[in-house]
């Protein structure tokens, strides 16, 4: 890593949502004594208030509400991770968050998003019947199922982003999920 291990490992995590993953990562990290310095952020300022009121103040997650493509921190970013937001931009907007991931991130940065098949979506349709979620929440997770992108979509991008395939992963995770990463 390009710090000594005395400081904290700076990870961002972009269309942080209500702060799930960030949660998740400082908790791994406390577990495992590493220190992290997390930053969340989001462009829906209702997101960042909601993630601040639902996180523990010990954690010392920073909220930010803003637009990533713009962020520019005062340390620098060691990781840029990204969870469940990529199926909500087009193509363009996508492209653009992956030359920014590459630009920003020291060590490397890491997409997890849906995979659009048919299969995902079945399960999905059947889960959803099973729990009896919100018709609202049955119908939002179609649409992002049906809006998410397959393995040669991420291929497409990658090449548009002019980022080299062989140094990104693009690989299956579990039924309905793509994740994209690269480390440097």
């Amino acid at each position: 890593m390009p710090h000594g291990l005395r400081d904290p490992i700076h990870i961002v995590d972009v269309g942080s949502g209500g702060g799930d993953l960030l949660r998740q990562i400082a908790g791994w990290a406390r577990r495992r004594n590493i220190a992290v310095q997390l930053t969340g952020i989001d462009l829906n300022p209702f997101a960042a208030r909601a993630a601040k009121e639902s996180t523990a103040k010990e954690f010392g997650i920073a909220w930010v509400t803003g637009d990533a493509l713009v962020y520019r921190p005062k340390k620098p970013v060691d990781i840029v991770v990204s969870s469940l937001m990529t199926h909500h931009l087009e193509d363009e907007e996508v492209i653009a968050l992956l030359r920014w991931m590459e630009a920003t991130a020291q060590v490397g940065w890491f997409i997890n998003d849906l995979e659009r098949s048919e299969r995902s979506c079945r399960m999905f349709g059947w889960m959803a019947g099973v729990v009896r979620w919100h018709r609202f929440v049955r119908h939002d997770g179609l649409v992002s199922f049906r809006r998410a992108f397959r393995k040669e979509d991420w291929v497409r991008l990658l090449d548009a982003a002019e980022l080299s395939r062989e140094a990104v992963t693009v690989e299956q995770w579990r039924p309905g999920r793509l994740c994209v990463g690269r480390w440097k």
